[in-house]
Parts: C-alpha cells; structure tokens; sequence
C-alpha cells in the first residue's frame, strides 16, 4: 500500500502531465500553411528515399555524415545547409 504522501505526490505528477499535454502543440494545432508546409516536406523526402538515391538526403543522415567528417557548426545546419557543406548540391 502506498503512503498518503505518495498517493498525493502521484496525483499532483498525473495532474502536471496532463496540463502539459494540454499545452502541446501538436500538428493537429498547427497553423494550416504550416501543416501543409510538413506535409510536403514530408513527402518529397519520401520520395527521394522511393527513387532510391545513393546519397543520404534526410537530414538525420547528412548529419551523421556531417558528424563522420567533422563539419563545424553542423548541430546548427538545415538540411540544405548540410548538404551544401557536404558538397551534395
């Protein structure tokens, strides 16, 4: 059985969840251009991966790729910027 104290302690940690959850901003919340904007974004990276390129194009890739050659400032790149650094482009 758990102590008064710690049923209260849990009840306070589930009610803190739950507000947090409230203020998250989930795509469903998004502005629509924004919406749109992830879509496609999405969808291109998609089919650059259906066309089966030899060369990473996600982000996540050309950043290990990135990371592999030591590319200064490359936490702070987009994946065009990574890509031109990389000499992708």
């Amino acid at each position: 059985m758990a102590t008064t104290k710690q049923v209260r302690a849990a009840k306070r940690n589930i009610k803190k969840a739950q507000a947090g959850a409230e203020k998250k901003r989930s795509i469903a919340h998004m502005p629509a251009a924004t919406r749109s904007a992830l879509g496609k974004q999405g969808a291109a990276v998609a089919q650059r991966k259906r066309t089966g390129a030899a060369a990473p194009r996600t982000r996540r890739e050309l950043y290990e790729e990135a990371k592999r050659r030591n590319v200064p400032g490359r936490s702070k790149m987009g994946r065009d910027e990574l890509a031109r650094a990389l000499g992708h482009e």
